[in-house]
């Protein structure tokens, strides 16, 4: 086992108590369960994946015994669980443990937690399990008493200020500053800030928020095309990536193509939500600029288009379409909607709300 990694000691890693837990198990042994949980966009799939090399001793992104599961749509069914167990009864092939990532675990459905369970209650001792999860809510207790929890929160703005110091130095004070205010304590969205394509994406998005209220020939479903025509350019790019992935593993021509169909398809429904949570955080900016706290915006780097829109007599509509918005993030979390039709009734209901 290796111990080369000390995540108490990374200063770009922001998670101290974390760190301490993770520390512990690489020097003292693992225990056979933990579960990550925190908020969205924080690092907890990146931190599970380093925890698991580090536990097999490698440094390759790719390994016999480490075993990774992701929702698939929706949910996690039990199907997967069932495939999941199969392979935990395989013994190590080049470690002297075998690790299984289970990303997402808040998606499990109650079948794929019972089944998951079986195993929690009497693992194989080479095995470790990591579940991934943004809300302990919808897990059971029975499979939260099995495990070790490691808590995950938003960073502090100055562990991004860090990052991005790190990662932009080319930029001036002033926009790395803003950077670090509109990444908001998370690392996805930092990491969207800093990606051309995606500032891109966000752009056409600030457009459509704006053409709502802004534009007298505001067309609904061309905005939700803008939306989806971004989902599906997001998961192009994870759909060439996947195919590098793959191509790195034993695997069949079909068992090949669906993990990239379904890498592909998990991007584009990551990025419908990232997409709604930034038109939710436009219209909740313009509530608080209208109140007069235009400092707490996230959006700082448009603060200008801000302070224009956010009149005094948009607050009242502002803070209707947030909530309009949020409660379609549910929706889209919770269902298997068509997002054509879920985004062009949005934008209609914004619009109804935003019409001066």
């Amino acid at each position: 086992m290796s111990t080369s990694v000390r995540f108490s000691e990374l200063p770009e890693f922001g998670h101290p108590e974390a760190g301490r837990l993770l520390d512990a198990a690489l020097r003292d042994g693992p225990a056979h369960a933990y579960i990550f949980h925190g908020p969205p966009g924080v690092g907890k799939r990146e931190v599970a994946r380093t925890f698991a090399r580090a536990l097999l001793g490698t440094t390759r992104r790719v390994h016999s015994d480490l075993y990774e599961l992701d929702a698939l749509g929706e949910m996690i069914r039990i199907d997967a669980i069932r495939e999941l167990r199969r392979d935990l009864h395989m013994r190590p092939f080049e470690a002297d443990r075998r690790v299984y990532l289970i990303l997402r675990a808040h998606l499990l459905n109650e079948d794929a937690a019972d089944a998951l369970l079986k195993d929690l209650e009497e693992p194989p001792d080479y095995a470790v399990i990591v579940l991934v999860a943004d809300d302990l809510g919808p897990l059971p207790e029975t499979i939260l008493s099995r495990c070790q929890l490691v808590p995950f929160h938003r960073l502090s703005e100055r562990a991004i200020r860090e990052l991005v110091d790190a990662r932009a130095p080319h930029l001036g004070d002033e926009e790395r500053a803003a950077l670090a205010r509109v990444a908001a304590g998370r690392l996805d969205r930092l990491e969207r800030l800093l990606d051309p394509a995606a500032v891109a994406r966000r752009e056409a998005l600030i457009e459509q928020a704006r053409a709502v209220y802004r534009d007298p020939a505001f067309d609904a479903a061309a905005a939700a095309g803008v939306l989806i025509a971004g989902a599906q350019a997001k998961a192009a790019e994870a759909r060439e990536l996947e195919e590098v992935r793959v191509a790195e593993l034993d695997l069949t021509a079909r068992e090949a193509d669906q993990q990239v169909k379904r890498a592909a398809r998990g991007a584009e429904r990551e990025e419908l939500l990232a997409q709604l949570e930034e038109l939710e955080a436009w219209y909740r900016d313009l509530v608080a600029v209208a109140a007069g706290a235009g400092r707490a915006a996230i959006h700082l780097d448009k603060l200008p288009a801000l302070e224009e829109d956010g009149t005094r007599e948009r607050l009242v509509g502002a803070e209707r379409a947030a909530e309009a918005v949020r409660e379609s993030w549910r929706r889209f979390e919770e269902l298997n909607l068509s997002p054509q039709l879920a985004l062009e009734a949005l934008f209609v209901a914004i619009e109804r709300e935003l019409r001066l």
